[in-house]
Order: structure tokens, then C-alpha cells, then sequence
């Protein structure tokens, strides 16, 4: 719990895939902050032993899909069993530890405190991006896409595209999710719904560490997700003109 607010249910959810050989390490630390009520893992029909690892850790909820159906959906999965599990704060935390742990009490607090409903882990304040690993043309592409997303949305986030993310239970409600993609894409509609709806967006910086056991999508679909959220982008503006309403934006 939370120093001031010790009625609020944390909860921090692992939307994983093929994570058994950092999950172990990702969950001591999530526990380590002390404040967490509670972990649900999400396993995207790996091929390892992601679900057994999972399922020997305490004070931790595992679902499976029967087969792979995506980040999105296991995404959607994750925040549905939060819900359901009475929490007040959720935290996506990846279980490939390329995002720490540490900043969890930090987030969380700036949601239980009132002062916001979403707080995101930046990899780009304070220059993390690059000295923690990330290939160049993937920090190219990042503060091409995060400037025109910008633009056209009239937001002044730093970056659209980390995984490292703090939600209000409110929030979560009011978003309609299962509206979005099953794929990657669903990170950016997302953060296009919150815009959407008029709540300001937090951000904290965030070291990040970049190494063959994380989790990273290849070329062709980086490509893919690009475009994705250009498009996510441009259905944004359209809709906030008038010229129409796509039904990501209720």
C-alpha cells in the first residue's frame, strides 16, 4: 500500500510471451517495492516455461491463452482481470526486465494521489534510450512517429511507445478497449483514447536496458506498428475536425 493511502489495491500486470529467463528476476523486483497487492501474468501461449515459472511465484494470478493472439489481446486480458481483482492502480510492468521495477512507488503514488489517472515510463527524458541500448534507427523512428502523433493530436508527450505504463482504475473503465487491435498498435490507440477523452498524460523517466533476452519486435513489424500509428494518428485529427468518427473515439 501507499504511504497516505493505504486503501488503494495495486496491481501490477506482466502481459508476457517466452519471458521464463527474466520473469523471476522482473517479479522480485516488482515485490521488492513494497507496495504491490498483487501480480497477474497474462501468458501468450509461450513456448517455454513462462506459465510454470509464473505459477510457483506468490501473490500471483496466471492466465493462458490457448493459442497466440497477440499483445493487444493479452493486453485486454491483463486490465479485465485487474478489474475484476478490485484494483485501484494498474501498472504494466514487461516480465523481460527491460523496464525497472523501481519507479513503480513513484508512479503509483502520482495516480493515488489524485494528481493524475496515467503516468508513463519515458525512455526518452533524460537520455535513456540510447545509453541503455536502442538501436538506432528504432530512436529514429520513435521521435519521427512521437513528433507527428504530436501534431496531429496536440499532445506534448516525449514518446507514444514505451510499455511501461500507470493506469486509474476510473480510467480503465472509461476506455473502450476492446475497440482496439490485437497487435502492437493497441499501446498507441490507447494513449489516443486517454487524449481523447481529456486526461492529461504524466510521464516519469525511465531507464531502459536493451539485451538479447528482451522482448523486441522485428523490422517488418516495426514497420507494421508505424504505420499503425500514423494511422491511429490521422483517424485522431479527422475525428476531432468532424469528419468523422471512428469508433476507437466513443
Amino acid at each position: 500500500m501507499i504511504k497516505g493511502n493505504p486503501d488503494k489495491k495495486i496491481v501490477v500486470v506482466m502481459p508476457a510471451y517466452n519471458a521464463a529467463r527474466t520473469l523471476r528476476k522482473t517479479y522480485e523486483e516488482v515485490m521488492e517495492q513494497g507496495i504491490v497487492d498483487l501480480v497477474i501474468l497474462v501468458d501468450d501461449a509461450s513456448g517455454d516455461d513462462t506459465a510454470a515459472i509464473a505459477a510457483s511465484l506468490p501473490r500471483t494470478e496466471v492466465r493462458v491463452h490457448d493459442r497466440n493472439r497477440g499483445y493487444g489481446a493479452n493486453q485486454k486480458t491483463c486490465y479485465r482481470l485487474a478489474l475484476a481483482a478490485g484494483a485501484d492502480i494498474v501498472i504494466m510492468v514487461h516480465p523481460d526486465y527491460q523496464y525497472t521495477p523501481k519507479l513503480i512507488p513513484a508512479m503509483a503514488t502520482m495516480i493515488a494521489n489524485g494528481l493524475y489517472h496515467c503516468v508513463l515510463g519515458s525512455r526518452i527524458l533524460g537520455g535513456h534510450a540510447l545509453r541503455g541500448g536502442m538501436p538506432l534507427w528504432k530512436y529514429v523512428a520513435n521521435r519521427f512517429l512521437t513528433l507527428v502523433e504530436n501534431l496531429l493530436m496536440g499532445a506534448k508527450l516525449s514518446e507514444y511507445h514505451t510499455g511501461y505504463r500507470a493506469f486509474s482504475r476510473e480510467l480503465l473503465l472509461r476506455l473502450p478497449l476492446d475497440r482496439n487491435s490485437d497487435d502492437f498498435v493497441f499501446d498507441n490507440q490507447m494513449l489516443a483514447q486517454i487524449i481523447w477523452l481529456g486526461y492529461i498524460i504524466a510521464e516519469v523517466s525511465c531507464p531502459t536496458k536493451y539485451f538479447e533476452a528482451a522482448s523486441s519486435i522485428n523490422f517488418r513489424r516495426s514497420i507494421r506498428y508505424g504505420f499503425g500509428c500514423l494511422h491511429t494518428a490521422l483517424r485522431f485529427r479527422l475525428a476531432k475536425l468532424g469528419f468523422a468518427r471512428p469508433d476507437l473515439f466513443p
